[in-house]
């Protein structure tokens, strides 16, 4: 199979950022401008678009695993997507479901702190929960105050 049959069936098995494209061709043992020219090809025929990608990626790291804008936005930076995509990607999250989400992994770690006795303790961790998985700190305090207050 030759490289550019490799890389069109790489790419449309799922969306792919141009990070990752070029690292796997350079696995695949091409020349900076052989990659380059893959790459070029690769967005004219609509195989490789990053505003794609980034979309998926933040449809599919909110509803799979609970991320929040921030962490997600990380997770794109780092897979070197533009910043005007990662914007573009982040509209994809619905702001309802977003606090909904936002509100019932608090919930989730206050069920899991029962045990502790300290309000402040409790409050600090659940903050810190909320914070690691990548929401606004403004979000998080409101709901977790919003949640001790019932």
């Amino acid at each position: 199979m030759s490289v550019k049959d490799s890389i069109i069936r790489y790419c449309q098995y799922q969306p792919r950022c141009h990070k990752e494209v070029r690292n796997k061709l350079y696995e695949l043992g091409c020349t900076t401008p052989e990659v380059e020219e893959q790459l070029i090809d690769l967005v004219q025929t609509g195989l490789l678009n990053e505003e794609n990608y980034a979309r998926a990626i933040a449809r599919g790291k909110f509803r799979m695993k609970q991320w929040g804008r921030r962490k997600i936005a990380e997770q794109l930076k780092s897979q070197q997507v533009s910043d005007y995509c990662i914007k573009k990607a982040l509209t994809e999250i619905d702001e309802d479901e977003y606090l909904q989400t936002l509100k019932s992994l608090a919930e989730k770690k206050l069920k899991e702190l029962k045990s502790e006795k300290n309000i402040f303790i409790r409050k600090q961790k659940m903050y810190r929960y909320l914070l690691q998985k990548g929401y606004e700190s403004s979000l998080a305090n409101d709901v977790i105050n919003e949640i001790l207050k019932k």
